[in-house]
């Protein structure tokens, strides 16, 4: 599933607070810079057609929203996709990259050599 930015916006709002309705999402994202209700509500409406948000209940025109997608599921999907589109399915580039690129404290190299470690156990 392909979500534009301004619905993946959306979608970590509900996942954040795993159930909410049009009204709240639209107060919370004004707070952040200026939106019509009507636009965060369409893009609303979108999620729920391409099968990312469910209605759970209605309260007179309230309706709360709940996600359909997993916020780990997508983001794995998203960045194979990534891995595919732009390393063409090879995923050592990206991670040499971080490696070498990123500033990374010793609190994330611990974490990093955890993962390995785990991964090598994995293949014996």
């Amino acid at each position: 599933m392909r979500l534009s930015e301004f619905e993946l916006e959306l979608m970590q709002l509900f996942w954040e607070k795993k159930e909410s309705t049009a009204p709240s999402i639209h107060h919370t994202l004004e707070q952040k810079r200026p939106v019509s209700y009507s636009t965060v509500k369409t893009i609303i409406d979108r999620l729920e057609k391409k099968g990312a948000l469910e209605r759970k209940s209605k309260s007179g025109r309230t309706i709360l929203y709940s996600p359909l997608i997993g916020k780990q599921n997508y983001n794995k999907s998203l960045v194979n996709s990534f891995i595919d589109r732009v390393f063409l399915g090879n995923s050592r580039p990206l991670a040499a990259h971080i490696l070498q690129s990123e500033s990374l404290t010793a609190e994330d190299i611990q974490y990093l050599e955890e993962i390995l470690k785990l991964r090598k156990q994995e293949l014996k």
